[in-house]
């Protein structure tokens, strides 16, 4: 296996900048919620009719322009201008959800949430499924708000919502993801069953599929709550090989080999990969595995995200130290 090397003085004053831009290159995107922004609802409306049933490209929209409608009245503008408007609908339960979040962050970890709070945010969710029927996005909502449950949701309900999620997009990453942070040991589960979870799922993926890149989002989260443990209080044993002991290297490459091994070749990244793809890129990067490293960076070229790179260090300095010792164009 090639080794990291150290860039020259030449190639350091040369150095890149990556793009953060947190749309990963959407142009419409980025001009629905700036409209959203300012109050303007038309642009948004147009946008999500175009995007019809790609759900991967539609629940990556919905998700971002919710965290732009959170702060305005925007969206139930929208709502009050076309009440009988399923997208409008759709966006405004994924915005509750993104309301909710932030009311919880704001009251800091281990506060409780209004309980009705919370099942008005679901009421709504639940509407925005009967208003669009075809549309895995309000399960995926419904799946996010219930971390924040005290004590989390019944078995049964929670069944119920991942069931109708996958009845729509069987294997749609986003709500996958959330239900996988429900499990995690940071909320309503453990390590053990977050693992489960993220394995199952990945084992029977398509190939192709960005699914199998659970696993490697459950490493991070084991991180997060291992690091967070340990602050102030020295390392944590034997955490320098959590990236890079066997099974982490060999799921690593596993995940590559099926997800990126069954991609359309010469397929351009889409904006709603970009992501996931930065979460492949990172464990390859850190686990020193530096041929899917090499290709995962060249296929992102610029375009990283803030996350999983900023529970690491800092995003810019290390998406380019990793990208000049590789030697990545």
């Amino acid at each position: 296996m090639a080794a990291l090397r150290r860039p020259s003085r030449s190639a350091r004053s040369a150095r890149f900048t990556p793009d953060l831009d947190p749309d990963f290159g959407d142009r419409a995107l980025t001009e629905a919620r700036h409209d959203m922004v300012i109050g303007r609802w038309q642009g948004v409306r147009d946008l999500l009719r175009a995007t019809g049933e790609d759900w991967p490209c539609r629940t990556h929209r919905l998700r971002l322009l919710a965290h732009a409608a959170a702060g305005s009245s925007t969206v139930e503008a929208w709502r009050a201008a076309e009440p009988d408007s399923p997208d409008a609908a759709v966006l405004r339960a994924a915005t509750e959800v993104v309301r909710v979040f932030d009311t919880a962050i704001a009251a800091g970890r281990g506060s409780t949430v209004d309980r009705a709070r919370l099942d008005a945010t679901v009421d709504s969710c639940l509407g925005a499924a009967q208003a669009a029927p075809a549309d895995p996005m309000p399960w995926v909502s419904l799946l996010s708000v219930a971390r924040l449950y005290e004590g989390g949701v019944q078995r049964r309900e929670l069944r119920q919502w991942f069931d109708e999620l996958r009845r729509r997009d069987p294997y749609n990453t986003e709500g996958h993801a959330q239900l996988l942070r429900y499990w995690s040991a940071r909320w309503h589960g453990t390590h053990g069953a977050m693992y489960d979870f993220a394995r199952d799922a990945a084992g029977v993926a398509p190939p192709g599929s960005p699914l199998p890149i659970l696993v490697q989002l459950a490493r991070v989260e084991e991180y997060r709550y291992i690091a967070d443990g340990a602050l102030g209080r020295g390392p944590v044993r034997g955490f320098d090989q959590h990236w890079k002991h066997e099974l982490a290297v060999t799921e690593l490459r596993r995940t590559y080999a099926r997800w990126i091994g069954g991609r359309e070749p010469g397929r351009p990244v889409a904006p709603e990969e970009v992501p996931d793809l930065n979460y492949l890129a990172h464990a390859a990067c850190y686990a020193g595995q530096v041929e899917v490293a090499r290709e995962v960076l060249g296929m992102l070229g610029a375009r990283a995200s803030w996350v999983p790179w900023s529970y690491t260090g800092d995003p810019e300095e290390q998406f380019v130290r990793f990208r000049e010792g590789l030697g990545v164009a």
